[in-house]
């Protein structure tokens, strides 16, 4: 989209005002100003993830009024599941009716594009404002050159553990290999505090870890040409180092969701995790004895040499069944302004990753060095459906949990690592039909 510069604005004049007007959209610089008009009593409904962290859901709701006092337009949010978003907005979709805006997960709105409004307008602004989105973000809310959403951010994930019970297994910093986490891990156990990830469905904490390990020794679901090839020497690789590492976890997680390793944390039942910093949150808002102990690292890097993150993406998604596209285009430019979106960050210590450059410099990364290692995590990650494309087939995938069950099917020894990986080649193959 070209840029709008001040002499063009003032080359434009009145008749561009009154065009803007007629359009609902006034962009005297395209850079600097950009509002939509909301229609004659519109009214939203807007659907998102519960908060993990208090703060994140005090804010968005705080925001939220202050958008109702400036416009008028009243916004009813609503609260679902990790586990509910998905399947709700996929009916939305379907039949055509539901929330004006759902804030959803990963890939999804690449299931639905022709049922979404196009934002190319808003998210152009948003970038050329605010330093450029990461790649990333691009690629989950582009579909064949439009936007079909709005990249809010990610969950970040890194390692949580308990910094003196990691040197009492002899470790005076946190290992930076999958090797040296395996050693720690099992110096951990040994003395009673093992740690424990999730290998349930849980679609943040399962599914992140999981393809970090898958990715880090070089396995992938599908190729750069969306082939399979998970049934590969390197997935094997990887589910065998799961294998080594699942002997030193707390019983149980093959049944974890997202919330039972932040509990099991919190309790002192485990000494590391792969989590959000919603532990910390939590332990700092409740007084928790040790939360001078709890520290974070980024993820460790496998054979392949490099970062595998992935982390839980989200961004909202525009229904075209709204009969207000207008009111909800104004709502997410208000709620993605760095007025309202870097106060909303450090409510939530930073618990949702930003996806504009620009936001890393918010304060909220370096008023306390434990936030640090999570400012990254989405300029790092990878898309889910690495190293393929996105679409119905990446979202469909995701959603079906193969990773996940491949790799809890090997650690846990329900599958031999070769059978584990052949079944997830199968059940890929019904998404990424050949």
């Amino acid at each position: 989209m070209r840029k709008i510069t001040r002499r063009d604005a003032f080359k434009l004049g009145a008749g561009a005002a009154a065009l803007a007007a007629s359009s609902g959209l006034a962009k005297p610089g395209q850079a600097q100003s950009l509002s939509f008009t909301p229609e004659k009593g519109a009214k939203l409904r807007v659907l998102r993830w519960k908060r993990f962290v208090q703060g994140d859901e005090d804010l968005w709701m705080a925001n939220t009024r202050k958008f109702t006092e400036q416009t008028g337009v009243e916004v009813v949010t609503e609260h679902e599941s990790w586990e509910d978003v998905r399947p709700k907005a996929a009916v939305a979709a379907n039949i055509g009716s539901g929330p004006d805006i759902i804030v959803g997960w990963y890939d999804d709105p690449h299931q639905y594009p022709d049922k979404l409004v196009d934002l190319t307008d808003l998210a152009e602004y948003l970038g050329d404002k605010y330093g450029g989105w990461y790649p990333v973000a691009r690629e989950y809310g582009t579909r064949q050159g439009r936007w079909i959403s709005l990249p809010l951010g990610a969950a970040g994930n890194c390692i949580v553990y308990r910094k003196s019970w990691m040197n009492e297994a002899g470790f005076d910093s946190f290992p930076k290999d999958t090797d040296g986490l395996l050693r720690l891990c099992q110096a951990l156990n040994k003395n009673g505090h093992p740690p424990g990830f999730a290998l349930g469905n849980a679609v943040g904490d399962g599914n992140v870890w999981t393809h970090w390990l898958l990715w880090s020794f070089g396995g992938q679901m599908v190729d750069s040409n969306n082939q399979v090839v998970i049934n590969s020497p390197e997935t094997i690789n990887a589910l065998e180092y799961a294998r080594e590492l699942y002997e030193t976890f707390i019983p149980g997680t093959v049944s974890w969701l997202d919330a039972h390793n932040n509990k099991a944390f919190l309790s002192g039942q485990i000494g590391l995790t792969a989590n959000g910093i919603s532990v910390y949150y939590a332990a700092k808002t409740q007084g928790s004895a040790f939360v001078d102990d709890i520290y974070h690292a980024n993820m460790p890097v496998g054979p392949v040499g490099k970062p595998t993150e992935l982390n839980l993406f989200t961004q909202a998604m525009l229904f075209s069944h709204s009969k207000y596209p207008n009111a909800a285009k104004e709502f997410l430019r208000f709620m993605w302004e760095k007025e309202q979106y870097e106060p909303w960050q450090q409510a939530a210590i930073g618990y949702i990753t930003q996806p504009l450059k620009a936001y890393e410099s918010n304060p909220v990364w370096t008023a306390d060095p434990k936030h640090t290692p999570y400012r990254d995590t989405v300029a790092n990650m990878l898309t889910n459906g690495h190293a393929g494309t996105l679409g119905y087939s990446s979202a469909a995938a995701m959603a079906d949990f193969i990773v996940v069950n491949m790799v809890a099917e090997a650690a846990a020894g329900r599958e031999a690592a070769k059978d584990a990986a052949a079944r997830a080649e199968k059940r890929a193959l019904r998404y990424y039909k050949v």
